[in-house]
């Protein structure tokens, strides 16, 4: 992405210190560069402390240690970027700029992607909402998903694992890329607990891939989800009716595939047909298999890796997209696990 012209800035060293000045072209209302009553420049403010920043009018001042200025200086760059596109900035997204910068400066892993391509790629609008990735990692796993066949999205509660693969799907499905799409889980309480409920065994199965269904609600018109799922366009199901299936033309997402056993994960993955794509979810330190029970997902990575057209997007407590949280939690587990030799 080029740089916005609108944006001058000079900087002046004095010793370990530098100055920066830089104009918000007047298209800009500066509530949107600094958010109601000034929360997003808090957020700036609170993420360089040492910085010292002022605003006099549509004029913005810098003055720090050289590279937090010129981190400074990118971030206001950014958010110009994704202002341009008519994306407004929000404090979630202000804070996950400054850290993809700040892990692109401290040279964590190879960033080649800036805060505004990640902020402002767009996978699918419905009803005025737009879904796009709000992380660098949850970038990549959409981007994995473009380019391969078989991606496997791995990480924690909340990191949008399974939500960007079923807006990829309603994507690839409206564009005619595939003719249907296919949702589904291992259904690890098909025991006595839901055999104890009423009905069908469809309806017994339904509690479980509810939030399947959730999130078709949040991307296509609920009025056209009975009549897509009528005519099989979109099919709902549990993972032992795709036994003896072969699936073509189609968008497969396999999601709780923690709860897999290395059976299941191998029948599901050779109904693959021609023409289609599958994307497998799950979270490994969340399995509910009985004891003793290996899960398909821990197994796959190991049996798989290096397989081409084979992809693994690993995600982390950095990318959830919950409440903050939520991310705390997941690290604390993880610290209790590794601390306990789990």
């Amino acid at each position: 992405m080029s740089r916005p012209h609108g944006l001058p800035m000079t900087q002046t060293p004095t010793q370990a210190q530098a100055s920066a000045q830089f104009t918000v072209p007047a298209k800009h209302p500066m509530v949107m560069v600094l958010g109601s009553g000034d929360a997003l420049l808090r957020v700036i403010e609170e993420a360089f402390p040492a910085t010292d920043i002022h605003v006099r009018g549509n004029e913005i001042s810098a003055v720090g240690d050289a590279r937090e200025v010129a981190l400074v200086q990118r971030l206001f760059d950014e958010m110009m970027l994704v202002l341009r596109t008519g994306q407004p900035m929000t404090e979630d997204a202000v804070e996950r700029s400054i850290a993809m910068l700040r892990a692109a400066e401290d040279g964590n892993g190879a960033v080649s992607e800036t805060p505004a391509e990640v902020l402002t790629q767009n996978i699918l609008s419905n009803r005025g909402r737009t879904i796009r990735p709000k992380t660098l990692n949850q970038k990549r796993y959409v981007d994995a998903i473009d380019k391969h066949t078989i991606v496997f999205g791995i990480g924690p509660a909340g990191t949008g694992k399974t939500y960007l693969a079923m807006a990829k799907a309603v994507q690839a499905l409206q564009a005619k890329q595939v003719n249907r799409i296919i949702l589904t889980r291992p259904a690890v309480e098909a025991g006595e607990r839901l055999g104890f409920l009423p009905g069908t065994l469809y309806e017994k199965i339904d509690p479980y891939l509810r939030p399947l269904y959730d999130a078709l609600h949040d991307m296509l018109d609920p009025d056209s989800i009975p009549r897509l799922m009528a005519a099989g366009t979109i099919e709902v199901a549990p993972l032992a009716y795709m036994r003896g299936r072969t699936l073509n033309d189609a968008f497969i997402i396999l999601d709780e595939a923690q709860n897999t056993n290395p059976e299941q994960m191998k029948m599901f993955l050779t109904r693959l047909g021609f023409d289609s794509k599958i994307v497998i979810t799950g979270d490994v330190t969340q399995v509910d298999l009985p004891g003793g029970t290996k899960s398909g997902l821990r197994q796959v990575r190991e049996i798989l890796d290096g397989v081409d057209d084979v992809h693994f997007s690993l995600l982390t407590s950095q990318d959830v997209v919950r409440h903050k949280l939520v991310g705390r939690i997941v690290d604390a587990y993880e610290k209790y696990d590794s601390r306990n030799g789990r």
